[in-house]
């Protein structure tokens, strides 16, 4: 019996069969996924570590200070998402952990400070791993946003200048172009967002 498959058959980070995980998401990773929404996570490089097997519980974590930014369950290889953000064309690579989201906090992240991690991947006792997530609170209520962005174009043909912004949102993306949000109904309220943050777009506010 190898000591992957010891470890999934019982001792920490079991409970009723179901494994109870922490995953720590590199920082490069992390802009990826607080700027493009993706259905799951996928981790490369666990080749010959031990980690969680499907179906098991993940609670995913950043470093310095440690925080948790997600919950999610560990998919077949196959249950991937579209595009991986770093390389649209890869394929699954020997050790891949693919973890289904089930609930998101990049923009709120709550404080893990009391966990010792083991390194990319660590078990955890269950009632740590409930402690953990219960600090999310209640999912927030979904409500309708209205999103926009805009760019002046150059061009002859309204096809044209189509043709152009897909173009420029395809090369400059979520990392250079403000996106513009406001709650349906309330364009007054809205913000711009660089980076996945707020971003303050009136230069004579930064005078």
């Amino acid at each position: 019996m190898t000591t992957e498959t010891a470890h999934r058959a019982g001792g920490p980070g079991r409970a009723d069969g179901v494994g109870t995980w922490a995953v720590l998401l590199p920082a490069e990773r992390y802009e990826a996924e607080r700027l493009v929404h993706h259905d799951t996570l996928e981790l490369t490089g666990l080749t010959g570590v031990v980690r969680p097997g499907p179906g098991d519980q993940v609670a995913v974590l950043v470093d310095a200070p440690p925080r948790l930014v997600a919950l999610g369950r560990v998919a077949a290889t196959g249950q991937r998402h579209r595009e991986d953000p770093d390389d649209p064309q890869s394929d699954v690579e020997p050790g891949t952990l693919v973890v289904a989201y089930t609930r998101r906090a990049f923009d709120e992240p709550a404080p893990a400070d009391l966990l010792t991690l083991d390194g990319p991947v660590t078990a955890l006792e269950p009632a740590a791993f409930r402690a953990l997530a219960d600090q999310l609170g209640p999912p927030p209520t979904r409500r309708t946003w209205l999103v926009s962005l805009d760019l002046p174009i150059e061009a002859a043909t309204p096809a044209e200048a189509v043709r152009l912004f897909w173009s420029y949102v395809q090369e400059l993306g979520p990392r250079e172009l403000p996106a513009f949000v406001s709650p349906a109904g309330d364009e007054l309220a809205m913000q711009a967002f660089v980076l996945g943050a707020e971003a303050n777009q009136d230069p004579e506010e930064d005078d």
